[in-house]
């Protein structure tokens, strides 16, 4: 099956381009002149699109994602920027060539600062009406909090009927209604969308002076590193997985993360939301991606990566806490062994011979 767009996709390209320009002008009556421009995203976080980001609504539809959010933490601001991170409590998606819902657990990472500028980070399980599970992860960025735009990075089984996903270009709107609760993205093909040339056809994002660039990718431990003193001991919950299989040339398999416990140096316990994603390709590697929440309240995002007998964590929490040693340190993880109700991992510090 090939992204084309029949009749029922013609139609919602014309309804999604009258709400583009609905929404262009509203934009520009608020004062921000870049919402029928492209996008240049920080060399810091390129999106994939480093060139630029059309308008999405310049493209052709593919599909919607309408999401309940069951939880919001105002993280605080991190050595990154201002840091809010969503849950998704699951939702419906609906395109022409596509649909099914939205998982629970799903994770959205926000980071802001006053200027406007944002960087974004969406990481979601689609599952198809035909039961086929479609691994999301896409990047996004905004000049001004009316305009985030985001950059669909699909993972979807190569036998399914939906792995034209794997090879298109897409690019999408992402809209968070607070009051509602509710997490939205817009997806479109533009992959026949040229890119202009010339400043005055593109605004670009600038981050503020002395802001740290966030890592897109987990840290490797480096030649030499051996644990050292252990830190905290955690049991994960888990539910049943979620098997993309064979996609592209990875072999994804996420297991959700339900909750937990935290004790040692650090207290408290594993937030539900996130998972293990999992790539079974040879060698086989981790990467989780999840919440603690430790017993005075503090929100600690945890990325725990890398190949199974090889783990290395790495944590963003808020500057002014008392575990912010946790953001500049270097740490390694024990492989996860069963545990209580789920899986056990130690996290020790790194030491260098």
């Amino acid at each position: 099956m090939k992204c084309r767009p029949g009749m029922a996709a013609v139609l919602a390209m014309v309804t999604c381009l009258d709400q583009g320009h609905a929404w262009q002008a509203q934009a520009a009556a608020g004062g921000y002149q870049g919402a029928d421009k492209m996008l240049i995203p920080s060399r810091g976080w390129p999106c994939g699109m480093p060139d630029g980001i059309p308008v999405p609504e310049h493209g052709v539809p593919v599909f919607e994602a309408t999401m309940k959010l069951d939880q919001a933490y105002d993280v605080g601001q991190t050595q990154y920027g201002h840091r809010e991170v969503f849950v998704v409590q699951g939702g419906a998606v609906t395109g022409a060539n596509i649909n099914g819902t939205v998982m629970t657990g799903g994770l959205d990472f926000q980071l802001s600062s006053s200027n406007g500028w944002m960087e974004v980070e969406e990481i979601l399980v689609l599952r198809t009406s035909e039961g086929a599970y479609i691994y999301l992860r896409c990047p996004g960025t905004a000049v001004d909090r009316s305009d985030v735009r985001i950059v669909p990075d699909f993972e979807a089984p190569n036998s399914s009927t939906c792995n034209w996903l794997n090879t298109g270009k897409y690019v999408g709107r992402r809209v968070v209604d607070m009051a509602a609760k509710t997490l939205k993205i817009s997806v479109f093909n533009v992959a026949n969308i040229q890119t202009p040339a010339g400043s005055a056809e593109a605004v670009r994002v600038t981050k503020p002076e002395g802001v740290r660039d966030q890592p897109w990718d987990f840290r490797k431990a480096a030649p030499g590193e051996r644990r050292g003193d252990q830190l905290i001991t955690e049991n994960v919950t888990l539910a049943a997985s979620q098997r993309v299989g064979a996609a592209k040339d990875r072999n994804r398999n996420i297991i959700p993360i339900t909750g937990g416990t935290l004790t040692g140096k650090l207290n408290g316990k594993v937030l539900a939301g996130g998972a293990d994603y999992q790539n079974l390709a040879n060698p086989m590697t981790i990467d989780a991606r999840y919440l603690w929440q430790t017993s005075e309240g503090d929100v600690i995002i945890v990325r725990n990566a890398g190949p199974i007998n090889s783990l290395v964590p790495i944590f963003e929490v808020r500057v002014d806490s008392k575990y912010a040693w946790l953001n500049d340190g270097k740490y390694l993880s024990s492989s996860p062994r069963v545990g209580a109700g789920g899986v056990e991992l130690k996290f020790y510090e790194s030491q260098r011979d």
